[in-house]
């Protein structure tokens, strides 16, 4: 059986993919959709590129299907095309998003796939404390809460940088804690299931409407240092 894997090679797509793994849904590839509309929000937009390095690291298969359009119906559109050519669950790494979800949901059911959503309706803190528990090296890589400020574009979401956004989200204006609105988005450069990690060679920074970005321009796989394990490690920004 196909499992597909929805993945924007962000922390909770990545962490649901990894679930479903151990779980004895066996994902067989990382679907990419890229929106045309960097605005989309529907699908996340940064560093999409680099889920073929995470996929290599992995281990599995990779597909990028683009969309064509900025429209919601475009988007519907090219979702349904890219879930069409396989068949099985899709998991999706959806936390709270009611928007993301029914759209997914209803066009899942149109194609007669079930979706697999781990991470839905679960605490943004606790999930994030998992995902750093398990070992990701999860890196910020989009900034558009007001609390959120540049220098915290590149840093690695430790379970210290977590805290100092619950402090932020609580003494200065409330955003979500895993960043399920679009307050951020993130990159994974390792994981214990990864077997090299990806290094970030050159990196710029955009400012587009309020929002900072970290756009990686140039990255490669790496093999792991050995004193660091398989839980440790990944790229600086």
């Amino acid at each position: 059986m196909t499992v597909t894997a929805l993945v924007s090679g962000g922390k909770d797509s990545i962490f649901s993919a990894y679930l479903a793994d151990t779980q004895g849904w066996t994902v067989d590839e990382l679907l990419v959709l890229g929106p045309e509309d960097p605005d989309s929000w529907m699908f996340h937009t940064p560093n999409l590129a680099l889920v073929a390095l995470q996929a290599e690291a992995w281990g599995k298969r990779c597909r990028s299907e683009a969309v064509a359009g900025r429209s919601e119906a475009d988007e519907d559109d090219a979702l349904r095309s890219a879930l069409s050519t396989a068949h099985g669950p899709v998991v999706a790494g959806a936390i709270a998003s009611s928007y993301q979800w029914s759209r997914l949901s209803r066009i899942a059911d149109e194609l007669d796939r079930r979706v697999y959503a781990p991470l839905w309706g679960k605490d943004g803190s606790i999930v994030v404390r998992a995902e750093i528990d398990a070992g990701l090296d999860i890196r910020m890589v989009h900034l558009s809460a007001e609390p959120l400020t540049e220098e915290l574009l590149g840093l690695r979401l430790d379970l210290a940088l977590l805290a100092e956004l619950e402090r932020r989200s609580r003494e200065q204006r409330r955003f979500h804690p895993a960043g399920e609105g679009g307050e951020f988005e993130t990159l994974v450069v390792d994981a214990p299931f990864f077997d090299r990690r990806i290094a970030l060679d050159e990196t710029h920074i955009e400012e587009r409407g309020g929002a900072r970005r970290l756009t990686v321009d140039r990255a490669h796989l790496e093999a792991k240092p050995a004193s660091s394990g398989t839980r440790t490690g990944g790229a600086t920004a």
